[in-house]
């Protein structure tokens, strides 16, 4: 029996969100072996979005927003390095009473608390708009439904992102575009879904990587789990 099986469908639909997401997030601290297991989830996840001709596409279409990871959570530092390295602004999150706001970030950047237990940049760090967010994640389904960490904070972001200067006037691609980053176990066939949850664009493992077809750019194509091989991060 799956763990999503295991979660009794009478339930109202926020203490089955609530029980799956306990289960998730238990499941994925267990199935983190060591440091050097974690290290190497996080280089095949950047290779298989950088090998990936969609995501590699949207990943250097504008700012990325990434995050510093906390607990088992999959390590997207190796994909904003990466990112860097070609040229690519990128970002951390910073928690705040009035939601998030993201920091330009660089790893000489000094970093402070920046809420939920992560860090992130100092106030001395410029606020900056992302067009792209890493997103992390309790579980997602194959079809972009998220079961994030029941606060709320990404769900908002993307909704206040949405309304930016920036994503009115882009015609290329939906702004922001979020992508979920996270463990191939953290994958499952169906997430319970609210009306104010908002939905991935795409997904990104270290063996898979999915682009939703209604967050699709224009011209791109879906790219089905295991199509592509991964490659090297650099380059």
């Amino acid at each position: 029996m799956t763990i999503p099986d295991a979660i009794p469908a009478n339930l109202p639909l926020a203490d089955r969100k609530r029980l799956l997401r306990r289960a998730m997030l238990a499941a994925r601290d267990a199935a983190i072996a060591s440091a050097e297991e974690a290290a190497a989830a996080g280089e095949a996840m950047a290779a298989r979005a950088l090998a990936d001709p969609s995501l590699g596409a949207i990943l250097t279409s504008g700012i990325v927003a990434g995050y510093w990871p906390i607990r088992s959570e999959l390590d997207p530092r190796p994909l904003l390095q990466a990112l860097a390295q070609r040229g690519i602004d990128v970002t951390l999150p910073i928690v705040t009473p009035d939601g998030l706001i993201f920091r330009r970030w660089n790893m000489s950047t000094p970093l402070a608390e920046a809420g939920f237990g992560t860090l992130g940049p100092s106030c001395d760090a410029e606020d900056v708009s992302p067009a792209v967010l890493l997103v992390p994640l309790a579980a997602v389904d194959y079809a972009g439904n998220r079961l994030g960490y029941g606060r709320g904070y990404y769900d908002a972001a993307i909704a206040r992102l949405s309304t930016s200067e920036s994503a009115r006037h882009s015609a290329a691609m939906k702004m922001p575009f979020a992508i979920g980053v996270c463990h191939d176990m953290q994958l499952i066939p169906s997430v319970p879904a609210e009306p104010h949850d908002r939905p991935l664009d795409a997904i990104v493992t270290p063996m898979q990587s999915i682009v939703v077809e209604t967050g699709m750019p224009q011209g791109l194509t879906r790219h089905p789990p295991g199509e592509n091989n991964a490659s090297a991060v650099s380059g």
